[in-house]
């Protein structure tokens, strides 16, 4: 980045987002309501140049590590915000709150909470924009609870109690609280009371109800109270819309200016969503489409090295899309015959790889669905920061690297986007 920030203006607001998907649906939200946004891959170095911004979104791939490894990261990443002038840092979370029983959730909240000083952090995953709302405590996803979602499936973390106030106390050093929907629609002053009425009762966290949009900017405002919240980008939503009427922010510059990026297009899904396997199939009737073998792919390098092949012979003709991904029964076989952990990383490893080799054969845009994958590719790749570009579906936008040989990307989670996700993605990366 050519221009640096100007070291007088503190950051407005600082982010952790637990996975580089949640980051990059966060960053568009804040761009578009107002705070000019960078998204960077991991803990910068002290000495990065930014240009002049509102926020700043560190993506993580901490989700699904283990519990110590991602309080670590997180406190890393809170204390480089700080560093940067941020008075108040949202822990990003996924919208169907992913977590287990050990974490890793409430012991980065615990650890962010308690380096901040703060007696209580406010958390919501709510984003009506997307489906999600927290009513009495509950997570519905449209209108189907949490536990009787497609989510309760989960390849890695099963979400199977929608209790949200249950999940949290279970992986929380301290009790959990809850901010009820009928003491949002009073406003922030009310919410800030019950805030401080839980913190007073040694509560160290509150769930908070949201249905609309509008209860969203109600808690974004009482939030900023506090120096450390927690939510999806919903709850950013709340928070920027909150700066920006307290006269934060400005128009977000175009951050696809520049030269248009060339060379070939490639998809690569790793995701086993059944949005992702709509858009897959969607998108077989437009594009060359392969499926990995999985049981070849951890059999050896052969599987990946016939894949790049097929992919080489083709990208001249216009884009590829490489799916591993397959249906829930499959995905558990594999699973149960192998372990969860090594197609986990068999998978990613093998689709990292092929972005990598895909690169070096002259693709410069690349869409990647799956939050797990996106991060394995783009740790793979070594991209450090991106710039926001237009929205391709609610939560996901065109990323242009920072820097460097200029690429364009669409990371996205596995349940975000339309059936024609990979044809839009495309249309817009030009």
């Amino acid at each position: 980045m050519s221009a640096s920030q100007s070291p007088s203006r503190a950051l407005a607001l600082g982010c952790v987002a637990d996975d580089y998907t949640g980051a990059s649906d966060l960053a568009n939200t804040l761009t578009k309501a107002g705070l000019r946004t960078v998204q960077t891959i991991g803990v910068p170095a002290d000495d990065l140049v930014l240009p002049e911004v509102d926020a700043v979104v560190v993506a993580l791939k901490s989700r699904s590590v283990a519990p110590g490894e991602a309080v670590a990261r997180s406190r890393e990443a809170d204390a480089w915000l700080r560093r940067r002038g941020a008075n108040h840092v949202l822990f990003k979370v996924c919208s169907t709150f992913d977590s287990t029983d050990a974490g890793n959730i409430g012991p980065v909240l615990d650890a962010l909470r308690a380096d901040a000083a703060e007696p209580i952090a406010l958390v919501t995953p709510a984003f009506p924009e997307t489906g999600r709302s927290v009513c009495q405590g509950h997570l519905f996803v449209g209108a189907t609870l949490l536990a009787e979602s497609p989510l309760k499936d989960h390849p890695l973390n099963p979400m199977r109690d929608s209790n949200l106030v249950r999940v949290l106390a279970r992986q929380s050093a301290g009790t959990v609280g809850l901010v009820d929907i009928a003491t949002v629609a009073k406003g922030p002053e009310a919410v800030a009371a019950r805030l401080d009425a839980l913190a007073a009762d040694g509560h160290g966290a509150a769930i908070a109800d949201a249905i609309f949009e509008s209860d969203l900017e109600i808690l974004g405002r009482a939030a900023l109270g506090h120096r450390v919240s927690c939510g999806a980008s919903g709850l950013g939503l709340g928070l920027a819309r909150a700066l920006v009427a307290d006269g934060r922010g400005a128009p977000a510059a175009d951050a696809m200016a520049g030269e248009p990026v060339g060379g070939h297009a490639a998809c690569l899904a790793g995701s086993c969503s059944q949005a992702t396997l709509a858009q897959i199939e969607a998108a077989a009737a437009h594009m060359a489409v392969l499926h990995l073998d999985i049981e070849k792919l951890m059999a050896g390098p052969a599987e990946r090295e016939a894949t790049l092949a097929w992919a080489a012979s083709r990208l001249a003709d216009g884009p590829v899309l490489i799916a591993s991904s397959a249906a829930p029964d499959a995905v558990r076989a594999l699973q149960a015959k192998h372990g969860v952990a090594a197609v986990g990383h068999a998978v990613e490893a093998a689709l990292a790889q092929l972005a990598a080799d895909l690169f070096a054969r002259g693709v410069r845009r690349l869409v990647v669905a799956g939050g797990e994958t996106s991060g394995a590719v783009v740790d793979h790749l070594g991209l450090k920061a991106f710039l926001l570009g237009p929205e391709i579906a609610a939560g996901v936008p065109v990323l242009r690297t920072a820097g460097g040989d200029p690429m364009l990307l669409a990371l996205k989670s596995g349940n975000f986007g339309g059936r024609d996700f990979f044809l839009r993605a495309l249309d817009l990366m030009r």
